[in-house]
C-alpha cells in the first residue's frame, strides 16, 4: 500500500505562517466539498467506511490525530501533526480516524458532493467490494 502525504508549501514571516491550497496543483483533484472535525472526545474513533469513487486529502490543521488505512489486504497507520502535511486517501480504502488530541481540528477536503450510495460503511461489504474490483482488474 502506498501512503501519500503531501507537505504543502508554507509562507511565513514574523507575522506567522499561511498555506495556500490549490485544486489541481496542491491537491490533486477537483475540491466539491469541505468539512472539519473538532472537538472530538477522548478515546473516540471516528469514519469507519470506505469510498467507492470519492478521494479525499486529510489535514489535522491543529493538534494531532491518526489514520488508520485499510486496502483490503494491508493495513497502515499514519500519525497526522503538522498544519501543513496532508494525507492523501484514494477511493477503496477503508479509513479510521483515532487518537485525537483535545485540541485537535482534521479538515478533509473532498473530491466530490456527499452522497451516501458512495460509501461502503460495512467492513464485510468492503472486503467483497476490493475483492471483486481486482477481479475485474485481472480479467
Amino acid at each position: 500500500m502506498q501512503v501519500v502525504k503531501y507537505a504543502f508549501q508554507q509562507h511565513g514571516d514574523e507575522r506567522g505562517q499561511l498555506v495556500a491550497l490549490e485544486e489541481y496543483r496542491d491537491i490533486p483533484f477537483q475540491i466539491r466539498r469541505v468539512y472539519y472535525m473538532y472537538a472530538t472526545k477522548e478515546g473516540v474513533r471516528r469514519g469507519f467506511h470506505a469510498h467507492k469513487s470519492l478521494e479525499q486529502i486529510l489535514i489535522c490543521i491543529h493538534g494531532t490525530c491518526k489514520i488508520l488505512l485499510d486496502s483490503g489486504t494491508e493495513k497502515k497507520i499514519v500519525s497526522l501533526e503538522k498544519p501543513y502535511e496532508g494525507l492523501y486517501i484514494a477511493s477503496d480504502m477503508w479509513r479510521e480516524m483515532f487518537d485525537f488530541s483535545p485540541d485537535a481540528v482534521l479538515l478533509v477536503l473532498a473530491s466530490d458532493y456527499y452522497e451516501e450510495e458512495d460509501y461502503i460503511r460495512n467492513y464485510e461489504e468492503f472486503l467483497a467490494f476490493v475483492k471483486e474490483k481486482e477481479a475485474k482488474t485481472w480479467r
